[in-house]
C-alpha cells in the first residue's frame, strides 16, 4: 500500500517520484515497464546514435499505414527505460514559445499560461550559464552549452546568417526566433536524463520504491475512485499495488491513453467493441494526437575528416570515457534554428531546424556510404490530428497509432513542409558551404518542381519524436478534455495524468523540457501548493 503510485518512470514520472517522496511520511511507488538505465550509450551523449538499434530500451512503435505518406508505417521510437525518452533523445533543451502556453490557457487549461509555467521551467533547470531572468543555475536538470562543436555545425550557423536569418544565443530567452547552438540536457559531458537528474539522487529514500520491468495492465476502480494498479513483472504474474491517495499515469502520449482505455476510461463505443466495462465515457481519450513531421535535406561532403560519418568509434569512446571531451560529448544535432515563414499566422516561428553533421537517413538506421550532412526541418504548429486506440485488451500488445500526418483539409501542413524544404535548400546553398558541398542526395538535384517535392515528402518525411495531446486538458465544458487543469481525470476520483499527453496543443519546439515542467507543476498541484 502506497500514498501515490506513479505509472511510468520517464521524463515526467521521475520528476514526480522525486518531488512527492520529499516528505518522508509519504510512501511512493514508481513502476517502469523498461529496465534500469545501465547502458553506457545512454549516458554518453553521442551514444544516442547507437541506441537506435537497442530495442531493449525502446518501445519500438510504428504507426498504422499513413494515407498521406504513401501508406508508410512510420517508426516511432519511445524510451522504455528509466528516464523514458529523456534517456534516448537528442537532448535539445527547448521550452517552446511563450505564446504556446498562453494558447493553452485560452483553450481551457487555466493556470498554464507563460507566467505560470516559467517558474517551473526555472525550478527544474540547472543551467551552467547561471541565473538570469529566464534561467536558473541550481535545478536538478543539467543544461549545458556544447562541449564539442563540429566544423560543419559552425558552417551551418554561418550559412544561416548569410541567408539573412537572425542569430541568437538563447532559444529559451526573450526571443525564440533565430539560428545558433542548442543547449542540451547534459552535465559534465554526460546526459542529464530525468532519471539521472531526479531519480538517481533520491533512489535510496526508504519511502520510495522503484520497480523496473513492471508493465501496468489495469487501474483498479471502486465506486468511481482509482484505488490501485495491477501490473506484471517481466511479463509474468499479476501484482497489485493499492493507492491511499492517488494513481498518477506518466506513460506518455501512447501508453497513458492505452492504460486508461484498458481500465474502462475512454470512448464508450470503442471500449464496448473490446468487451471492456465502461467506467467513464471520455471520447477524448486517445484523440487529439499531434506530432512534428520532419523532412531532411542531405548533401555529400567533399572534405574528408569533418563529418561524423568518418569518426572512429573507438577513439571517440576512449576520449569520452577518459576525459569527457570530444565528439562523444556531442548530441550530434548541435546547431539549429527557428524561423517565421510567410505561412505563419502569428508572431511565433513556424519552422524548426536541426543540423546534423552526418548522413542521417531513416532515423540513422540506413547507413549511407561516404560522408555528408543533413538538415532536418519540421513544421511547428501542425493542424492535422490523429488517434491512439486499442488493438486488443492485452496490455502487452502495442496500441494502434494513426498519426494522421498531412490530413488537415486545407493542406496547410503540406504547404509548411514544402516551405521548410525550400528554406533548407536556401541555407545549404550559401557560400559558407561551398568548400564542403557535394551532390544533393535528398531530395536530389533532379527534384525541383512542386509535384516532385510533394511526392518526396510523402515518401520520405518522418516523425521527429514529439507526440502529444492524447489526454488533453481543458475546461469542464470541453467534451474532448480528458483531464481538468489540475490534471485530474474527468469522472474518476484520485486519478491524474501527468505527461506530454495532457498538452492541448503541440508546443513550438522539442517536448522534453516542457514535459518535465508539467511534472514540476503537477507535483505542486498534487500537494496543494499551486492553484
Amino acid at each position: 500500500m502506497y500514498d501515490y503510485i506513479i505509472v511510468g518512470a520517464g521524463s515526467a514520472g521521475c520528476v514526480l517520484a522525486n518531488r512527492l517522496s520529499e516528505d518522508p511520511g509519504t510512501q511512493v511507488l514508481l513502476l517502469e515497464a523498461g529496465p534500469s538505465d545501465w547502458h553506457p550509450f545512454i549516458h554518453m551523449p553521442a551514444g544516442l546514435a547507437k541506441l537506435v538499434g537497442q530495442k531493449g530500451v525502446n518501445w519500438d512503435y510504428s504507426t498504422a499505414a499513413e494515407p498521406q505518406l504513401a501508406g508508410r508505417h512510420l517508426w516511432w521510437p519511445r524510451g522504455k527505460v528509466l528516464g523514458g525518452s529523456s534517456s534516448i533523445n537528442a537532448m535539445c533543451y527547448i521550452r517552446g514559445h511563450q505564446r504556446d502556453y498562453d494558447e493553452w490557457a485560452a483553450l481551457g487549461a487555466d493556470g498554464w499560461h507563460w507566467d505560470n509555467v516559467l517558474p517551473y521551467f526555472k525550478r527544474s533547470e540547472g543551467n551552467e550559464r547561471g541565473d538570469s531572468e529566464y534561467h536558473n543555475a541550481d535545478g536538478p536538470l543539467g543544461v549545458s552549452d556544447p562541449r564539442h562543436k563540429n566544423p560543419l555545425s559552425e558552417v551551418f550557423v554561418a550559412a544561416a546568417r548569410q541567408a539573412g536569418h537572425a542569430a541568437t544565443d538563447d532559444f529559451n530567452g526573450a526571443t525564440q526566433e533565430g539560428f545558433g547552438w542548442y543547449q542540451t540536457t547534459t552535465r559534465g559531458g554526460m546526459r542529464s536524463s530525468s532519471a539521472r537528474a531526479y531519480l538517481t539522487p533520491v533512489r535510496q529514500r526508504p519511502n520510495l520504491k522503484v520497480i523496473t520491468s513492471a508493465t501496468a495492465s489495469r487501474i483498479t476502480i471502486e465506486d468511481g475512485r482509482a484505488t490501485g494498479v495491477v501490473y506484471a513483472i517481466g511479463g509474468k504474474g499479476a501484482h497489485m499495488a493499492i493507492a491511499r491517495r492517488e494513481v498518477i499515469l506518466s506513460g506518455g502520449a501512447i501508453n497513458s491513453p492505452q492504460l486508461l482505455m484498458l481500465s474502462g476510461i475512454g470512448p464508450a463505443e470503442h471500449l464496448r467493441q473490446h468487451g471492456i466495462v465502461v467506467r467513464s465515457d471520455l471520447p477524448g481519450v486517445g484523440g487529439n494526437l499531434q506530432d512534428h513531421l520532419d523532412v531532411c535535406t542531405m548533401q555529400r561532403c567533399t572534405t574528408d575528416g569533418v563529418s561524423y560519418d568518418q569518426s572512429s568509434d573507438t577513439l571517440v569512446a576512449l576520449q569520452y570515457y577518459l576525459f569527457k571531451t570530444g565528439p562523444g560529448t556531442s548530441n550530434i544535432a548541435e546547431a539549429g534554428g527557428f524561423l517565421r515563414s510567410a505561412l505563419a499566422d502569428d508572431e511565433r516561428p513556424d519552422i524548426q531546424f536541426h543540423f546534423v553533421p552526418a548522413q542521417l537517413d531513416d532515423h540513422g538506421r540506413n547507413r549511407l556510404p561516404g560522408n555528408g550532412y543533413t538538415l532536418h526541418a519540421c513544421g511547428l504548429h501542425p493542424r492535422s490530428r490523429g488517434r491512439v486506440s486499442l488493438a486488443s485488451t492485452n496490455a502487452a500488445d502495442k496500441p494502434r497509432i494513426e498519426a494522421g500526418y498531412l490530413s488537415d483539409p486545407e493542406g496547410y501542413d503540406l504547404k509548411v513542409m514544402l516551405e521548410a524544404l525550400r528554406l533548407s535548400r536556401e541555407i545549404l546553398a550559401q557560400p559558407a558551404f561551398a568548400p564542403y558541398r557535394g551532390e544533393e542526395l535528398f531530395p536530389g538535384d533532379a527534384l525541383q518542381d512542386e509535384a516532385s517535392l510533394v511526392d518526396f515528402i510523402r515518401r520520405k518525411a518522418e516523425s521527429i519524436y514529439h507526440p502529444v495531446g492524447t489526454c488533453r486538458m481543458g475546461a469542464a465544458d470541453d467534451p474532448q478534455a480528458v483531464v481538468d487543469p489540475q490534471l485530474r481525470v474527468r469522472g474518476i476520483q484520485a486519478l491524474r495524468v501527468v505527461d506530454a499527453s495532457v498538452m492541448p496543443k503541440l508546443i513550438g519546439g522539442n517536448t522534453n523540457a516542457p514535459t518535465m515542467m508539467i511534472a514540476e507543476r503537477a507535483a505542486d498541484l498534487i500537494l496543494g501548493r499551486a492553484a
